[in-house]
């Protein structure tokens, strides 16, 4: 018989980990009922808490979290072997803790400091958009890693690395316009997105501004809420919308290398050829799409780097060498085989 884990109370219940976490602790931050639910399903399935977790507490142990929202998004898997390396090295202990996109990642992260007594935290992935009280109540020190957002932030509060979104965006669909595009498309995130989405849309509405081009709504395909914007199955969702639609493009820009590989193969199952027909551009830097036929014109992310300087900061707060910084580094335009001039 298999063990039952906290995850799988978790996911019958219809909640977070974290909610479980608060209805076993006995928190008052819980609805009276959601916690009796959970308590019922608990019992109903012989769940044991782990006791590791209240021993880790109780101990001295030095634990750094890496909380991460999109643990799918194959652009992490660099940057989490890099953090749990420098971590390592640190002689500090790694915790990985996948974040769903319906939760809350400062909830989350302020149950995970009470319950494994973190000494600091890294947050990857999402949109970060949480009221600076909020905020506060984190005590212990947080880097930003790869999240932009759009959120006025007092910088003293935490600490960031990322690349401009907004910049990198407006490179890519600046250079899509000097090879003569005159319509692009965009599949974009969610509508309500306030984190990189917005910026990288930003970027390609201001772009094709600057270059005299007025901005077709018709051609900014954004995802359906609760789906993963980055994802291949979103590319080629949208693509495939955006090709039965009729409207009249030539190029798709899409805000991650995952998306455009999903919309090149929505193309190529509409009888379509790729750069040819349609000239399609990514942003991230994978190696698959170096290694994908047609190779991806892409924006490259410096991820090892980033990861290295994520962890090197966290460190500098921790052990009070330095205050908070932000650290912004620069993409860089990798023309594959996707694109062509018209």
């Amino acid at each position: 018989m298999e063990t039952v884990t906290i995850k799988d109370i978790a996911r019958l219940c219809g909640v977070g980990v974290s909610t479980v976490s608060r209805a076993i602790n006995n928190h008052p931050d819980i609805n009276e009922e959601t916690k009796t639910m959970i308590m019922q399903i608990i019992k109903d399935h012989n769940y044991i808490p782990n006791n590791s977790a209240r021993n880790l507490k109780r101990s001295d142990a030095d634990v750094i979290a890496v909380m991460i929202k999109g643990i799918t998004n194959p652009f992490f898997s660099k940057m989490i072997k890099t953090f749990e390396r420098e971590i390592k090295k640190n002689k500090y202990s790694f915790i990985l803790q996948r974040v769903e996109n319906r939760e809350d990642e400062i909830d989350v992260a302020i149950e995970l400091v009470k319950e494994k007594k973190l000494k600091g935290i890294v947050f990857l992935g999402g949109y970060f958009s949480h009221p600076e009280e909020k905020l506060q109540q984190l005590q212990v020190p947080f880097v930003l890693s790869t999240i932009g957002t759009t959120q006025k932030l007092d910088e003293s509060i935490c600490s960031s690395v990322s690349v401009d979104d907004y910049v990198e965006s407006y490179k890519m669909v600046d250079y899509l316009c000097k090879l003569g595009h005159q319509k692009i498309a965009i599949l974009a995130a969610a509508r309500d997105d306030e984190s990189i989405g917005k910026l990288r849309l930003n970027g390609y509405i201001d772009a094709l501004k600057d270059n005299g081009i007025a901005v077709d709504e018709n051609l900014i395909r954004f995802t359906q809420d609760g789906a993963d914007g980055y994802s291949m199955e979103n590319g080629y969702r949208l693509a495939k919308e955006l090709l039965t639609s009729n409207e009249d493009f030539t190029a798709i820009y899409a805000i991650s290398d995952s998306t455009a590989i999903g919309a090149c193969k929505a193309a190529f199952d509409a009888g379509k050829k790729i750069p040819e027909d349609y000239s399609v551009a990514g942003f991230d830097g994978l190696d698959i799409a170096h290694y994908y036929n047609p190779s991806i014109t892409t924006i490259k992310q410096p991820v090892e780097e980033m990861a290295e300087e994520t962890i090197k900061i966290l460190f500098d707060v921790i052990n009070q060498r330095k205050s908070a910084q932000h650290r912004i580094f620069q993409g860089e335009l990798v023309v594959g085989q996707s694109t062509r001039p018209i």
